[in-house]
């Protein structure tokens, strides 16, 4: 079996993973002595029991009163098969809601902290128009969520808007499947300073994208470097000039990181799971 050095690590190697993490300490993801143990020992545990082929510590969403823990199970394939759950002990884990385009919808409408309580129930007030002209009226409509099922929503909006990884990182078998790319020896320094060379770890949001690369194994994967709106993504070194980190200003919190020339890479959230509406008219 081969094992992988990424922060995404292959069997979820917990030396590996927080060594890692120490590359973004300076960005303010910072976990305890305890934390760390916990998270060491449940992780293993979560693969087991729930036959995962790999979890990946994806972050960590800050609540008012509690924190939320994010991992993911990866199965065979590492973009369909993908599980979230949360924990806010660092030891028991739950499942997260599937979140469909609706419950993200409705998501993207609450505004304001998450509690920390997963049965908090969040309400708001949609008005919007109805008819035309001097008879169009207005119309108030109440939504409700629970904040477990706006987590799931805001974690899964996370993932398909700025979740990012190297260039070659993962492959795509001639059966579909996206795997980990075995053969993979890490960005040129040069490379990995240039954002057309991180791609959106997501499936290919058009049936003409996917057709034109159906037969490419590495290059499946949007880049980066055309987002809306330009500027979105802030790219710096860290560890004298040893590791490149890109932080998200559309989701602040997201982060990925690069080890030049080597294996090591991964993205990690650590924030408190608000987009900013207002990143256009502040670039």
């Amino acid at each position: 079996m081969v094992t992988s050095c990424c922060l995404l690590a292959q069997e979820m190697d917990s030396e590996s993973v927080f060594v890692n993490l120490d590359y973004l300490g300076s960005s303010g993801v910072v976990l305890s002595v305890e934390q760390k143990a916990s998270l060491q020992s449940s992780l293993l545990l979560l693969k087991r029991e729930h036959k995962f082929r790999r979890v990946k510590l994806w972050g960590v969403v800050r609540g008012i009163g509690n924190d939320y823990f994010i991992a993911q199970g990866v199965g065979k394939d590492e973009l369909k098969d993908r599980k979230a759950l949360y924990s806010q002990d660092c030891i028991l884990w739950s499942l997260l809601p599937h979140a469909d385009q609706g419950l993200k919808h409705k998501s993207s409408l609450m505004r304001g902290r998450f509690t920390g309580d997963p049965s908090f129930e969040y309400e708001t007030t949609v008005t919007h128009r109805v008819g035309e002209g001097d008879a169009a009226e207005e119309q108030s409509t109440q939504i409700e969520l629970k904040e477990e099922d706006r987590l799931a929503a805001v974690v899964s909006r996370i993932d398909e808007e700025v979740a990012l990884v190297p260039r070659g990182a993962y492959i795509r078998t001639p059966l579909g499947e996206v795997i980990l790319n075995n053969s993979f020896q890490g960005l040129s320094l040069a490379d990995a300073k240039r954002l057309n060379y991180y791609m959106h770890f997501k499936r290919s949001s058009g049936v003409e994208e996917e057709m034109k690369s159906i037969n490419q194994s590495v290059d499946f994967l949007e880049t980066i470097d055309k987002d809306i709106p330009k500027g979105c993504w802030s790219l710096v070194t860290a560890n004298g000039g040893s590791a490149v980190i890109l932080r998200s200003l559309l989701w602040p919190g997201m982060m990925g990181f690069t080890i030049p020339c080597s294996r090591t890479f991964g993205h990690f959230y650590c924030g408190i799971g608000e987009r900013n509406p207002d990143l256009l008219f502040m670039l």
